[in-house]
């Protein structure tokens, strides 16, 4: 079954199951320069600003800002599962939110002060792909408030 990227544009080459998978295990023997260029081959050259360079879209733009489908949202990269649409909740951002991730482990975070502004980052544990922030402003049962990016993440049907 083909891989399907944001706006349901087919990923051909771009990093998503099997193919990301070999793709993150072989990175680490590689350059810095080469591990980006393969990244910039396997990924369109927006995914490739926000998800490797930490780069933003805007708001009520992304493909899965508004989108209700129900299964699971995994990384553009390397494919991990990160999100469960039994999560994902309408924040009002214009950016998908979830209030958790799909399993303990599969996101991590570190502290963002770009911006003027003291934020906490996540990203995917497996390959590193800048996902988003997580505020603390989200709706029972955690509080929590994941706001991702559409071009972070790919989806796959229930």
């Amino acid at each position: 079954m083909p891989e399907f990227g944001p706006a349901g544009t087919p990923n051909d080459r771009r990093a998503t199951g099997a193919d990301a998978s070999s793709a993150c295990g072989v990175e680490s023997g590689l350059s810095r320069d080469e591990r980006e260029e393969r990244w910039r081959e396997r990924l369109t050259p927006e995914q490739f600003r926000i998800a490797r360079q930490g780069g933003t879209e805007r708001a009520f733009t992304g493909a899965y800002w508004n989108h209700k489908a129900n299964g699971t949202y995994h990384c553009i990269c390397c494919g991990a599962p990160l999100f469960s649409s039994t999560t994902k909740f309408d924040s009002g951002t214009g950016w998908p939110s979830f209030w958790d991730g799909v399993e303990s482990g599969a996101i991590s975070t570190l502290v963002d002060n770009s911006h003027g502004m003291v934020r906490t980052e996540i990203r995917c544990a497996n390959c590193d792909a800048h996902l988003g922030h997580v505020f603390g402003d989200g709706p029972a049962p955690t509080g929590q408030r994941y706001c991702v990016n559409s071009a972070s993440l790919t989806f796959r049907d229930a």
